[in-house]
């Protein structure tokens, strides 16, 4: 989902330029909204009124903050008696300093009142930098709680109800979280909707017809599609159905579970939910249905919105449940296997950044690649992990209590782990240090001797890693001659010493063996520099995607995923022989992943043709079709450059 959005920057440039971005606690807790707006489809504009009632939590507070599009214009806030309150933009930050004659008495609610006006055509800066939030268009419109398009207090933390009132012309519907009434007001349709429950609500839609209904497990779902994604709204519907059905036996009822899903545009995030309401942008509902994004996006009714963190430092309780989420759902429709396979992925992701603890989530930018990489990724590695130390049954014990202690309530990670702790009845303080507070991961050495017993073999031995407060258990395997013996080891600290007796003489002993604990390997570190090299290289910044694949090859000289990304990068600049090198030396590599040998092949071909030797081009397009390798297209790719030869394109000079 995300990493489509934005490349992922390298993490020292990132602290120099987010040092604003620091957790700052608001001084006020925002309880409700009432917003009345009209949105005007033709000439792209909306007008708003909204009083914000809000409760001082400091004593002497004289001003206040809140966040707002920059495209929207603010002509005078308001208090409770109509009197004007001094107000100020900061166009840097998207905010609204408010200053108050007197200062507000703690605990007392205040309401004050914001007029604004302005358009959203989508092509404005928005808050979050290269994501599009917001857009009213003629056909359609979609307005998210991200975009600020009202003044938003304690950002995407401080939970509130709301009351919201949209005018639009006749033809057009308003969809939005909460329920619904509809009343014609002149020439123009008035819609209300209300969210009394304490949550992230004030997202909507402004389309146009009737939606598909798609019954499916018991759960009906509206979908508003466009062009050629009208196409998927019965496979979607079927799946969300299904997944609905399934997250709810696993953590219990949801908010809600008939969903709306409304399709936005390019440039929108392929997802984004709120109570009870999706927005998919087209490149995310794609040809075929799009599972792990539904499955991130449908379990946020759970994890965002019936219950959210209470700083953004504990993002990881929202985006880490998400994407263990997507784990969760592979498991159930394709088995353990496909499960772990994605976890290993999902942990390399989770590795490009290694030096942030999960706890100073703040500090990075809202919705950079590296703040999913650290809450989500990492995450939902550490959710996995702690399936792992508590078992399958006090785990999903503790999945459906978490949500059901804290409905509609904010919750830290204590919260979480004292949940756990509860239903586990066991102390995880030391797990939650390690993977919450602290940065960094192990790199277990393991060392061992054989003796032998008068009932068979004994292997003794210790595992080592350099993290001094490190604390976790790992499995053991010691593949003998007969049947495998299996033992987990308290790994505490740098050193830990292991004895475990056998019947069949063993052969060799192979530490994590199922890839529980998150952790360096030789592989790990050629996946993970592999990963920093395909980040830059999005970035066009080739030189340093150059220096992480030479990274990559100095621990594994044969990996052909290092050689291939090379030769890309050669090829992208035009260097045709170091590239057809490189994919030769894919080719000679290990060949994993196997479709580096097909596409190997494929741009050898096309060096070949740009080349002028369509002899040899041929042959590779031909040695391309008998891997049977239909990784990405590729065998439409090569049969279409056996009939046409592969040309270049040229750039066009200014």
């Amino acid at each position: 989902m995300f990493r489509n959005l934005r490349t992922l920057l390298l993490f020292a440039a990132l602290i120099a330029v987010t040092a604003a971005a620091q957790d700052r606690r608001s001084r006020i807790d925002v309880e409700q909204y009432t917003i009345d707006a009209e949105v005007s489809p033709n000439t792209q504009s909306v007008t708003a009124k909204v009083a914000v009632r809000f409760v001082p939590i400091d004593d002497n507070i004289t001003s206040a903050l809140f966040e707002l599009n920059n495209a929207l214009n603010v002509s005078k806030v308001e208090d409770d008696k109509g009197k004007q309150i001094q107000a100020s933009r900061n166009q840097q930050d998207f905010t609204v300093r408010l200053s108050f004659e007197q200062p507000l008495p703690k605990g007392q609610p205040v309401t004050i009142t914001f007029y604004y006006d302005g358009k959203l055509t989508g092509q404005e800066d928005s808050p979050v930098s290269g994501i599009k939030f917001a857009a009213i268009h003629p056909d359609f419109s979609y307005l998210m709680y991200p975009a600020r398009w009202f003044p938003v207090s304690g950002y995407s933390t401080d939970r509130f109800a709301a009351l919201l009132r949209v005018k639009v012309p006749m033809g057009y519907t308003v969809l939005g979280s909460g329920l619904d009434s509809k009343q014609t007001a002149g020439d123009k349709n008035l819609y209300e909707i209300k969210f009394e429950r304490p949550s992230f609500p004030g997202s909507f839609a402004v389309v146009k017809g009737q939606p598909a209904k798609v019954a499916s497990e018991g759960v009906t779902t509206a979908l508003y599609f466009r062009g050629a994604e009208a196409e998927m709204v019965q496979p979607y519907g079927e799946h969300i159905g299904k997944a609905m059905s399934h997250f709810t036996g696993l953590f219990g009822l949801p908010p809600y579970a008939n969903l709306t899903v409304v399709e936005t545009e390019e440039g929108a995030p392929n997802g984004y939910a709120a109570p009870g309401i999706l927005f998919l942008a087209p490149r995310g509902i794609g040809k075929q249905v799009n599972a792990k994004l539904l499955a991130n996006q449908i379990s946020r009714q759970w994890w965002e919105d019936l219950v959210s963190p209470t700083t953004r430092n504990h993002l990881w309780l929202t985006n880490g449940l998400a994407a263990y989420s997507e784990l969760l759902w592979t498991e159930h429709a394709s088995g353990p296997g496909a499960m772990e396979s994605q976890l290993r992925d999902t942990m390399v992701d989770s590795l490009t950044i290694d030096t942030v603890p999960v706890i100073q989530s703040a500090r990075l930018e809202d919705y950079s690649p590296e703040l999913w990489a650290l809450t989500g990724s990492k995450g939902a590695s550490l959710v996995g992990m702690l399936r792992y130390v508590m078992g399958d049954d006090n785990f999903f014990k503790t999945l459906k209590a978490y949500p059901q202690q804290f409905s509609w309530k904010s919750a830290n990670t204590d919260d979480f782990r004292k949940v756990a702790e509860t239903v586990g009845g066991q102390d995880l303080g030391y797990f939650f240090i390690q993977w919450i507070e602290s940065s960094g991961a192990p790199e277990f050495k393991l060392e061992y001797t054989i003796f032998r017993t008068q009932k068979g073999f004994r292997v003794m031995g210790k595992i080592s890693q350099d993290l001094d407060t490190f604390r976790m258990p790992v499995d053991l395997k010691i593949e003998t001659e007969g049947n495998p013996e299996e033992k987990r080891v308290e790994v505490v600290g740098t050193s830990s010493e292991f004895s475990v007796d056998t019947f069949g003489k063993p052969k060799n002993v192979v530490i994590d063996t199922n890839n529980r604990v998150l952790r360096y390997s030789p592989m790990v570190r050629v996946a993970v520099a592999i990963r920093r090299g395909e980040q830059f290289a999005e970035l066009s910044e080739f030189g340093e995607a150059l220096k992480e694949y030479q990274k990559a090859l100095e621990t594994n000289r044969t990996s052909s995923l290092a050689h291939y990304r090379i030769a890309e990068v050669h090829f992208l600049q035009n260097n045709y022989q170091p590239a057809a090198n490189e994919f030769r030396e894919v080719l000679a590599g290990d060949l994993e992943p196997k479709w580096t040998e097909v596409w190997a092949r494929i741009n050898l071909g096309k060096i070949f043709d740009i080349s002028g030797q369509r002899e040899r081009a041929v042959n590779e397009y031909n040695l391309a079709i008998r891997t049977k390798d239909d990784t990405q297209g590729a065998q439409e790719e090569a049969a279409k450059y056996l009939k046409t030869a592969f040309e270049r394109q040229r750039r066009v000079e200014q």
